[in-house]
């Protein structure tokens, strides 16, 4: 007798990442198309697919903390200051190895988080959210007046990584190094959140009361939500620092960590690969809305002023228009568009 279709007989087998060929042939190529990229863009576009990459590192630690755990945060863009800062001292003042000052940023990060994740013991919801909030101004604050470690309003400048005598200046080669961390840390969150940790964080998320009952230490697991989702905050601010080659406290405001909480939304709550999403919209969505702009002042020199003044109003109202039409995310979509083609053309 034989069969066709999908059968998993061990819980071995059903934690698979890539459970099928197909799947496995298909991340393949996307793989190789992010490998070829380097070849293929230039310029502003190569620079773009660089900040994509690490903008998916900084979701995807946000979203454990916010999608995974419940725990709302509104400083992560100072959780990534703290890492591009310790990997700018490492680097630049005290002339260590750019590969000791990445893991360094995500350690410091990590810690750092932990300690303003403290009060995460005690509040929740819009509470917490206030609380990490002034975690974000009394960073910011850190950043400017701590002179001798982060150069004040002067900032630091900050030198790309080099292995023997090859420097990865360009941004086509420093891609490459900042591609390999993220599939890295990627890989590390799809798993994380398919063990007994992940499984934690969502039972604190779903039903704080319930998985305390259970035997959940809610203590624990919030606390180890936001040294992980900072460690990932410290990698990505460290990667953002050497790829500007320049630190300034100006890079990390409130409107960046305002960004990411926007991206793990738009992007889909609870959602590796929609953090994925939301990183590539966001910084795609301003890009895209800059290049209509210039095409719009070259046709219409008189109305170029005007376009200008509304286009971080169209990029408010496309975001607010997507979450009233798309309120599940990007990842909820991704799902029902592999649902139809699993079940085509037989859609019953």
């Amino acid at each position: 007798m034989q069969y066709c279709g999908d059968f998993r007989t061990s819980y071995e087998k059903d934690a698979v990442v890539f459970q099928t060929p197909f799947i496995k042939v298909c991340m393949a190529l996307f793989l190789a198309g992010l490998l070829a990229l380097p070849y293929l863009l230039k310029g502003e576009f190569m620079w773009v697919a660089l900040q994509i990459v690490i903008a998916s590192i900084g979701a995807v630690g946000l979203n454990i903390l916010t999608g995974f755990t419940g725990q709302i945060s509104l400083g992560q863009g100072a959780f990534f200051g703290v890492g591009a800062y310790t990997s700018a001292y490492i680097t630049a003042k005290m002339g260590l190895s750019f590969w000791l000052g990445i893991p360094a940023a995500g350690l410091m990060t990590a810690m750092a988080g932990m300690v303003f994740g403290i009060p995460s013991l005690r509040l929740k919801g819009l509470y917490l959210a206030i609380a990490t909030l002034a975690s974000q101004f009394i960073l910011e604050w850190i950043f400017i007046r701590w002179e001798p470690v982060t150069g004040g309003s002067y900032g630091i400048n900050v030198p790309r990584p080099s292995i023997g005598g090859y420097v990865f200046d360009s941004d086509s080669s420093f891609y490459y190094i900042v591609l390999a961390i993220a599939v890295a840390m990627i890989l590390f969150a799809t798993n994380l959140v398919r063990t007994k940790t992940g499984r934690a964080f969502m039972a604190v998320r779903d039903h704080y009361i319930s998985a305390e009952i259970m035997g959940i230490s809610l203590y624990k697991y919030r606390l180890l939500s936001f040294g992980i989702s900072s460690f990932y905050a410290g990698v990505a601010g460290a990667l953002y620092g050497h790829s500007l080659k320049f630190v300034s406290s100006e890079q990390f405001g409130i409107g960046v960590s305002i960004v990411y909480l926007a991206m793990i939304i738009i992007g889909g709550l609870g959602s590796i690969v929609g953090s994925i999403f939301g990183a590539v919209f966001m910084i795609l969505l301003p890009k895209i809305l800059s290049l209509a702009t210039e095409m719009v002042a070259a046709d219409f020199p008189s109305i170029a002023r005007l376009a200008i003044s509304f286009e971080q109003g169209v990029f408010g109202l496309i975001i607010v228009l997507f979450l009233i039409f798309e309120p599940d995310g990007l990842a909820h979509r991704w799902k029902l568009i592999k649902a139809y083609w699993k079940l085509y053309p037989f859609s019953y």
